[in-house]
């Protein structure tokens, strides 16, 4: 029995059913993002402190007066939510050497979107996973500034339509390929790289308990779509996930230690990316050619991936 399919039947025993996100938020209809947070909170428990970005999820959770967030949650600023985070770490760590307070085990969250992650906040979180923190680092990527209008961002993929990267006569949208931030983590050496989506949950909780019990810094790079932003429909979010994994547009893989190993969710044989924009109102305007192009980029880089997956087996 596929555990996903049946994912209803599954999730009472297999996951912690505490709340730690309080319905009544202000996310849009069909949000990836406050799924995955939701899914992120679950695995990480109550014993958690988290430092937020500014961005879509810190307008949908804590507008004052009121507070969707049920763990210690600080609001920060667009570019410096690893900084804050690994503050607080080095704060913790102070406090329990001078016996201030119990030595527990409190896991420290930075967390952003692919804008706060992938461009304004990429120096703080290099800063932070080369000092080697003791903190977990999730990058919720639903390519592009939404909060703000939808506007391009290092994480935009090719030929996706933004409002500053519009498709027209004498543009395709965005033309250049996605920033890879998880290989930019994995180049600091730290202990704990992987990719994920709550279209995959167990997956997703899996690889967020692996992060929280390991000691150093961690980064978890996550997918999640944005049916605002992407111009598709609120009850796509969990196909298009899905889709966008089985075509190798964002293929799910971990790296522990330097050894890269491929999710057990991905398929033997990919499916081609035209599957994936067709629903998609950001794609519509692309040409065959076009497609075609990006379809060439898209199997190089997970052809480069699994040379990856193969040459660390052989080497190990």
């Amino acid at each position: 029995m596929n555990i996903v399919e049946n994912f209803d039947l599954f999730a009472p025993r297999l996951i912690n059913k505490k709340e730690l996100i309080s319905a009544g938020h202000r996310a849009c209809q069909g949000c990836g993002e406050v799924l995955a947070v939701r899914l992120m909170c679950k695995a990480l428990g109550e014993n958690t402190v988290i430092a937020s970005a500014t961005g879509c999820m810190e307008i949908i959770s804590s507008m004052y007066p009121t507070t969707a967030w049920e763990v210690p949650w600080i609001h920060v600023a667009f570019e410096n939510a690893a900084a804050v985070a690994s503050g607080v770490e080095s704060g913790l760590k102070s406090l329990r050497r001078k016996g201030k307070i119990a030595d527990s085990d409190v896991k420290v969250v930075g967390m952003a979107g692919d804008g706060g992650t992938m461009d304004i906040g990429l120096q703080a979180l290099s800063g932070a996973m080369e000092r080697g923190h003791d903190m977990l680092f999730v990058c919720f990527d639903n390519e592009a500034y939404m909060n703000t209008g939808i506007q391009r961002s290092s994480g935009t993929p090719m030929g996706a339509s933004t409002t500053t990267a519009p498709a027209g006569k004498v543009s395709m949208g965005q033309k250049t390929w996605k920033k890879n931030v998880a290989e930019i983590m994995v180049a600091h050496n730290i202990p704990y790289v992987a990719t994920a989506c709550p279209s995959y949950p167990l997956d997703f909780i899996n690889k967020v308990e692996k992060a929280k019990k390991i000691k150093g810094p961690s980064y978890i790079h996550c997918f999640t779509v944005c049916p605002t932003g992407w111009r598709c429909g609120s009850d796509q979010t969990i196909s298009l996930g899905r889709l966008a994994i089985e075509t190798g547009i964002f293929p799910l893989y971990e790296v522990e230690n330097g050894r890269y190993k491929l999710s057990a969710e991905m398929p033997k044989k990919l499916r081609p990316i035209k599957d994936y924009f067709k629903s998609q109102g950001r794609y519509r305007h692309l040409t065959e050619d076009q497609v075609k192009m990006i379809q060439d980029g898209v199997n190089r880089e997970y052809k480069k991936l699994l040379n990856k997956v193969k040459c660390l087996e052989a080497w190990t």
